[in-house]
């Protein structure tokens, strides 16, 4: 009799699966963003310039997404790397929900007191 072989790589994606498709993300199901990872994720060493770029192509996607306010929500509560609900990694710090450790160069978050960073081309509150 031979013996059961488990595939831990098979039973984890069909954890995620499940988790993704019946748990708390099942809102990714109405994503306008399904199947378009690159855009909402930078690859290593991406420049500023191309950065803006895949940024703007990516909040167009999320402007007529129907589940942008969930995406938001979770990615600011859950300290979220990347692109979701329309905001950068930088937005969601100025609104207040900084990642734990940014990817990346870490000066793109300012030291200090934990003050929300104020987005570029715009002036800090008086």
């Amino acid at each position: 009799m031979r013996p059961i072989l488990f595939d831990s790589r098979e039973a984890k994606k069909n954890m995620e699966s499940t988790m993704i498709f019946t748990g708390p993300l099942t809102w990714t199901n109405k994503a306008a963003c399904c199947g378009q990872t690159s855009l909402f994720f930078p690859p290593p060493g991406e420049r500023p310039e191309a950065r803006a770029r895949r940024e703007a192509k990516a909040r167009t996607i999320c402007a007529v997404c129907p589940v942008m306010d969930d995406c938001r929500e979770w990615a600011r509560n859950h300290r979220e790397y990347g692109f979701w609900g329309g905001e950068s990694e930088e937005d969601r710090a100025a609104a207040g929900y900084r990642v734990e450790m940014p990817v990346g160069r870490v000066a793109r978050y300012p030291k200090g007191d934990g003050a929300p960073v104020v987005p570029r081309g715009e002036s800090a509150p008086v």
